[in-house]
């Protein structure tokens, strides 16, 4: 069995940076993920990043102002989110999977943690 537990998240304005953790304890993931679900939306995908950090992914509305990283010796995955918007507003949720999987759809993960709210204001 896998846990993961996000942190991080709160209260910022437009222009502001926040950094997500993700805490990994039960197991080793190979695939790690990103997701965010504003209300009345569906769950979209925000980055992903392999076992080794070399490879990694971002969907086209955070590319160039978030920076997903992990560390395997701390078992945490970051989000680093900057020049937050108040489209970025919304539970982001940490995803793993113990296999290489195709990383940006919800249904490729197997294991997912309660979520963090981020809240962007104008």
């Amino acid at each position: 069995q896998g846990q993961l537990v996000e942190s991080g998240g709160g209260l910022v304005q437009a222009g502001d940076s926040l950094r997500l953790s993700c805490a990994v304890s039960g197991s080793t993931f190979s695939s790690m993920g990103w997701f965010r679900q504003a209300p009345g939306k569906v769950r979209e995908f925000v980055s992903a990043i392999n076992w080794t950090g070399g490879i990694k992914y971002y969907g086209d509305s955070v590319k160039g102002r978030f920076t997903i990283s992990r560390d395997n010796t701390k078992n945490t995955v970051y989000l680093q989110m900057n020049s937050l918007q108040p489209e970025d507003t919304a539970v982001y949720y940490c995803a793993a999977d113990r296999k290489v999987v195709p990383p940006t759809t919800t249904s490729s993960y197997a294991y997912w943690g309660q979520g963090t709210q981020v809240t962007v204001s104008s």
